[in-house]
């Protein structure tokens, strides 16, 4: 099963991931802000204050959102 085992937000909507396969890169999240979790993340302030949640091995924010690593990785660059 796909988990982070870490994460750091950079910049703008960009986040540097770490995958315990051993892969890692950056995510920008730009243009994936949709939705009712996720249109208020598109306040900068907000979106930077994303958190590792080891607990359920991704990211979240404040207000419950979250993100599956699979998605996540998929959008690797």
């Amino acid at each position: 099963m796909l988990h982070i085992t870490q994460a750091e937000y950079l910049d703008a909507y960009k986040i540097w991931l770490q995958f315990n396969d051993g892969e890692q890169g950056i995510v920008d999240l730009g243009d994936h802000l949709d939705g009712p979790m996720f249109t208020p993340l598109k306040d900068l302030e907000l979106f930077a204050k994303l958190t590792f949640d080891p607990t359920i091995s991704t990211i979240r924010w404040p207000n419950g959102a979250d993100l599956a690593p699979e998605f996540l990785k998929s959008l690797l660059v």
